[in-house]
């Protein structure tokens, strides 16, 4: 079974940058992308409709719209069924207030996300490879 990645990112472009930055890095699992904070939290918690998704890696922007990236570290951490996931923060935000909390409420990483484009593709390849082939993840996640 390929391990599937969740990206959380609302930002249109840098959804394309880092597909682009995982297809660049011969990174070829499945990518599901949520676009709000809501939207991540019935990814990953299901709905009648809707089996829940059971990624190998989150990557979760503190920045969005609805429930942001904070508040949604805060429920997968809280939740029985998503508390062992691996979950990275990849944000522009350097503020050591946003570090802080992130590591306090369960975030695994903490990556700013390079302004440009080739650094961006090489710290994306650099995640994909760790979490998803050097990485054992816990067994819950398979």
């Amino acid at each position: 079974m390929k391990r599937k990645i969740l990206l959380v990112e609302d930002n249109e472009d840098d959804v394309i940058l880092t597909l682009r930055a995982f297809k660049k890095n011969n990174i070829l699992n499945e990518v599901v992308v949520a676009r709000d904070g809501e939207e991540a939290l019935d990814l990953l918690f299901g709905s009648e409709e809707r089996k829940p998704i059971k990624p190998s890696i989150i990557l979760l922007d503190l920045k969005l719209p609805k429930l942001s990236g904070l508040e949604v570290l805060k429920r997968i951490r809280e939740n029985e069924s998503t508390k062992n996931f691996p979950v990275v923060i990849m944000t522009t935000s350097n503020q050591e207030d946003d570090v802080v909390k992130c590591y306090e409420n369960g975030a695994n990483s903490y990556v700013r996300k390079p302004v440009d484009f080739t650094s961006f593709v090489d710290a994306v390849g650099q995640l994909g490879l760790y979490w998803l082939v050097i990485n054992y993840p816990y067994p819950e996640t398979e």
